[in-house]
């Protein structure tokens, strides 16, 4: 089954560069795979049609038009080869690129126009499981159309370097709809920065409220994963999921860009492994901001030994 590639145009979504309806096509992809609906969110400085920026020739094309380093084939990686059964794949556009403020308001628009499609596609497959894959704002998007959505619409949703501070996560979760929805947050200490960025460029809504990398919010239907940390990649390669040690200090896309993760993802997304069976694995306490960049002080030698260091 191709992808389907959907773009967000006056805030409602219409099919990329074609002229068929996108309800047609929504039906036609439906009834050719009974699979789960997947769909892809991308984040900030993205820009569908775009010559350079566009998501639909890049992230999510089974193979990028052009080569580069934080680019890789999302539908590839996912399992969405165009084969039976792996279900129907979309690829959701929205203008990400200008200021991070205009950015940050449209991807709440955006979240409204998927929750509409969302709603078209349960009418049409009441049972379908329906995922969502989001990375930075598109997080935002994300955890908007589960808020706007109804109570059942969302069965799991990946959050990857969430642009979304805890608040919004924790409204949208605990909503009538989102509390039905299974959200595995994978966060990063590699991210802090970007965290911070954010903290400080757009306010919350809530004074004091922090980005959901962060840490620290307990949301009961939501698992969160830690991607630098030692003990949760030992413990999910017992489980049978290597991921690879991140390899830098600073970077926000190694929540897709990491060699392994794309396999614990499926598994998540199928139901092969659970938030259950990932909330046991993991441990409960993050790691604190800045961890990844302060480095570890010696420790002070006894006064009688620093004497006789000056000796």
């Amino acid at each position: 089954m191709p992808i389907l590639r959907v773009t967000v145009t006056e805030n409602r979504p219409s099919l990329h560069g074609a002229s068929v309806s996108l309800r047609a096509a929504l039906r036609s992809g439906l009834a050719a795979d009974p699979g789960p609906v997947t769909v892809m969110l991308h984040g900030y400085k993205y820009q569908p049609g775009h010559p350079v920026h566009c998501p639909h020739t890049s992230l999510f094309a089974r193979k990028a038009e052009r080569r580069n380093a934080k680019i890789v084939s999302w539908p590839h990686h996912l399992g969405l080869r165009a084969q039976h059964g792996e279900g129907l794949g979309l690829a959701f556009g929205w203008a990400a690129r200008g200021s991070i403020w205009d950015a940050y308001k449209t991807a709440e628009h955006a979240g409204q126009a998927l929750a509409c499609l969302l709603s078209d596609i349960r009418q049409m497959a009441p049972e379908r499981p329906i995922h969502l894959v989001g990375h930075s704002l598109g997080a935002r998007v994300a955890l908007c159309a589960v808020r706007d959505s109804a109570p059942g619409t969302v069965t799991r949703a990946i959050l990857l370097a969430a642009a979304v501070y805890g608040g919004t996560a924790r409204d949208a979760l605990c909503s009538d709809a989102g509390r039905q929805t299974d959200v595995l947050n994978v966060t990063s200490r590699e991210n802090d920065i970007y965290d911070y960025l954010m903290e400080r460029l757009v306010p919350p809504d809530t004074a004091g409220d922090r980005m959901l990398g962060h840490g620290g919010h307990n949301i009961p239907n939501m698992v969160t994963l830690q991607l630098d940390d030692g003990e949760s990649l030992q413990r999910l390669s017992h489980a049978g999921f290597p991921i690879a040690a991140p390899s830098r200090r600073i970077c926000h896309w190694s929540p897709y860009l990491r060699r392994g993760v794309f396999a614990l993802y499926r598994a998540y997304l199928s139901g092969a492994l659970s938030a259950h069976s990932l909330r046991g694995l993991l441990p409960t306490a993050p790691a604190p901001r800045w961890s990844r960049l302060r480095p570890r002080l010696p420790r002070r030698p006894a006064y009688g030994m620093a004497a006789e260091y000056r000796g």
